[in-house]
C-alpha cells in the first residue's frame, strides 16, 4: 500500500504519544514527575511576577504592578458577581489562584517550547495538559464548595439535598460527582486536544497555517482558564445559598 506522507514526517507523527510519562517512584507511589516539573516552572512565574509587583510599590502603579493590580481586580470582581457582595472576599484568594495557575499553564503550553527539553520517558507540556492536574483542581473545588456549604449551613446543608422534594435527592448526589468530572474532562480535552492539533498541523504545514490556530489556542486556553474559575465560584455560591433565597 502507498505510504501517502514523507517518511520523516510519518516518524515524528508516530512520536506524537499520549500516555507515556516519566515517573519518580517515592516509597509505593509513582508520581508523574514531568507534571511536576512543568507545576514549579508556572508556579515559580508566579511567584515571580508577584515579586516584582510587590517589591516596589507605587502609589500609580505602572509596569508589573498595574498589569497585577487589574488581574486582582478582574478576579474581584468574578467572584463578587459569582459570590455576592458580602461573600466574595474570602474566596477570592483561592479563585484567583486557581484561574491564574490555569491560566499561566494554558499559555505556557502554548507559548514555551516544552519539547525542546528532553527527559529520560515522556515529554514537557502544559500541567493542564495531563487528566491529574485538571482532576487534582476539580477536586479542590469539590472540597471548597463542600466546605463554603457546611461552614455555612452545618449539617442543614445536605437537608437542602431534598428540596424541593426529596425525590432530588438521587439527582443532587448525581450532580455533586458530575460537577468534578466535568470540570476537569472539559479543561483536560481542551488543552490537549489544542496542542496536539496544532502539533500535528506545524509538522505538516509549517510556517503559515500553525500561525493563526496558535493565535486562536491562546483565546481559547484563556477563556477554559475563566470558565473553571466562574464555575468554582457559581458552585461555591450555590452551597452557601439558603434554600428560597431568590425565590
Amino acid at each position: 500500500m502507498t505510504n501517502f506522507f514523507p517518511l520523516p514526517i510519518t516518524n515524528v507523527l508516530a512520536e506524537l504519544e499520549v500516555g507515556e510519562h516519566l515517573y519518580w517512584h517515592v516509597g509505593n507511589f509513582k508520581i508523574h514527575g514531568q507534571v511536576f516539573l512543568a507545576s514549579w516552572v508556572v508556579m515559580g512565574a508566579l511567584v515571580a511576577a508577584s515579586i516584582l509587583a510587590t517589591r516596589n510599590v507605587q502609589r500609580v502603579p505602572s509596569g508589573m504592578q498595574n498589569f497585577m493590580e487589574y488581574a486582582l481586580e478582574f478576579i474581584r470582581d468574578l467572584a463578587k458577581t459569582q459570590l455576592g457582595e458580602k461573600e466574595y472576599r474570602n474566596w477570592v484568594p483561592f479563585i484567583g489562584t486557581l484561574f491564574l495557575f490555569i491560566f499561566v499553564s494554558n499559555w505556557g503550553g502554548a507559548l514555551i517550547p516544552w519539547k525542546l527539553v528532553e527527559l529520560p520517558s515522556g515529554e514537557l507540556a502544559a500541567p493542564t495538559n495531563d487528566i491529574n492536574t485538571t482532576i487534582a483542581l476539580a477536586l479542590l473545588t469539590s472540597l471548597a464548595y463542600f466546605y463554603a456549604g457546611l461552614s455555612r449551613k452545618g449539617l442543614g446543608y445536605f437537608a437542602d439535598y431534598a428540596q424541593p422534594t426529596p425525590i432530588m435527592v438521587p439527582f443532587k448526589i448525581i450532580e455533586d460527582f458530575t460537577k468534578p468530572l466535568s470540570l476537569s474532562f472539559r479543561l483536560f480535552g481542551n488543552i490537549l486536544a489544542d496542542e496536539l492539533v496544532v502539533a500535528v498541523l506545524v509538522f505538516l504545514v509549517p510556517l503559515f497555517i500553525p500561525v493563526p490556530l496558535m493565535l486562536l489556542g491562546l483565546f481559547t486556553s484563556a477563556i477554559q482558564a475563566l470558565i473553571f474559575a466562574t464555575l468554582a465560584a457559581t458552585y461555591i455560591g450555590e452551597a452557601m445559598e439558603e434554600h428560597g433565597e431568590h425565590e
